[in-house]
């Protein structure tokens, strides 16, 4: 099924008889919110980031927040221009932009535990496997144990990004094999090496409350200053502001061929029939890549009502994955029975039970990610 639309098709022709305009209606427009909003995600934390890095050279400088929303809504206006160029010139980017993230993210897991000075500190190298293990650290007023799942809103929204492949399928050859195959290698290497990152940031932080409260506005760089000397800190911020400027027009590139999918199908209204306009010199859907854009920078006026409203568009973007990725996957494993046709490339004898655990994963999720940090007369 190669579109453009990628799950919202999907939900819509596996779908029993009947039921395939409800499913595509549900999934398309949970598609749409994480779609709209991981761009203005990503490139908020990277404006941050380059703030922070600024506020370490500079220590009297404290970001304010006009600065940080004028920063991201400048990085979306590049990664617009960027999204808008032909088809062939983004795959190279891309493909560069990919590279160079699993390249960085070798460097930093080596360099981290490598050039740490927390033994200069009078501290041990690593922090002892029975603390990181054992201990809880209360970033909620929540019991541990739904603290923990709570946690995952983070792995979430980084992990949810890895349906772009479907979406640019009309766009490459081959996509009944690229495409699925592109999908779980990027989740699968992407959460290991993840994972891995995890370990490292666990087993060498020095404080995670000042981390958190740090002045920088951006926990890692507060944590990296923790560790390292300043100009490791800042080599290593710089490298991560690159990956994440590619990580942010990969959001941007995945969520204008959602906006022109839906728009083809007039879910627009009246401005589908701008938005679904191919521009004749580049090929691409430019209208729709600049929608997204004004709809991203206005929801980045969040910034303002402080870091609750701006973590909305976290754990937005988070559920909104979760219900969209899910509903196909259900309607296969659950609904589809003998209809379902697999394609050249697929997991064979683990796609039901992978199928039925990911499922059963998000009806618990959900739930636990609607919930606040806060509580009572915290909130």
């Amino acid at each position: 099924m190669p579109t453009s639309g990628g799950l919202y098709y999907a939900a819509a022709v596996l779908a029993p008889p009947g039921w395939g305009p409800l499913a595509a209606w549900v999934t398309g427009w949970s598609n749409y919110l994480v779609q709209v909003t991981a761009a203005p995600s990503v490139d908020y934390g990277m404006a941050s980031m380059m703030l922070a890095a600024a506020s370490i050279q500079i220590p009297t400088y404290v970001p304010q927040n006009y600065q940080v929303f004028l920063l991201t809504a400048f990085l979306m206006v590049l990664q617009s221009f960027i999204s808008s160029m032909p088809t062939k010139w983004i795959a190279k980017f891309n493909s560069v932009g990919s590279t160079f993230n699993i390249i960085v993210l070798v460097v930093v897991l080596i360099l981290i535990p490598a050039a740490s000075n927390r033994e200069e500190q009078g501290l041990p190298k690593f922090t002892p496997s029975s603390e990181v293990w054992g201990n809880f650290f209360e970033g909620t007023d929540f019991p541990n144990g739904l603290a923990l799942l709570m946690s995952f809103v983070a792995v979430i929204w980084t992990m949810s990004g890895y349906d772009a492949p479907f979406h640019l399928s009309e766009e490459c050859s081959n996509a009944n094999i690229a495409s699925p195959r592109a999908i779980v290698l990027t989740s699968s290497v992407g959460g290991l090496m993840g994972w891995f990152l995890q370990l490292v940031v666990a087993y060498t932080i020095v404080d995670i409350e000042a981390a958190l409260d740090s002045e920088l506005g951006q926990p890692y760089a507060a944590y990296l200053l923790q560790i390292l000397p300043p100009n490791t800190t800042l080599a290593i911020l710089a490298l991560t502001i690159i990956c994440a400027f590619s990580m942010g027009q990969g959001c941007m590139v995945a969520a204008s061929r959602v906006t022109f999918a839906y728009s083809r199908d007039d879910c627009f209204g009246p401005l589908s029939r701008i938005t679904k306009q191919v521009n004749r010199h580049t090929r691409t859907p430019v209208n729709a890549v600049w929608f997204n854009t004004v709809i991203g920078i206005a929801m980045t006026v969040l910034i303002f009502g402080g870091e609750l409203a701006a973590g909305a568009l976290f754990s937005i973007g988070a559920v909104a994955a979760f219900v969209a990725f899910t509903i196909p996957i259900f309607i296969r494993v659950f609904l589809v029975g003998n209809r379902f046709r697999p394609g050249p490339w697929n997991l064979g004898r683990w796609s039901m039970p992978i199928g039925s655990a990911a499922c059963a994963f998000v009806f618990l999720m959900v739930p636990i990610l609607m919930l606040p940090s806060l509580t009572g007369s915290n909130l």
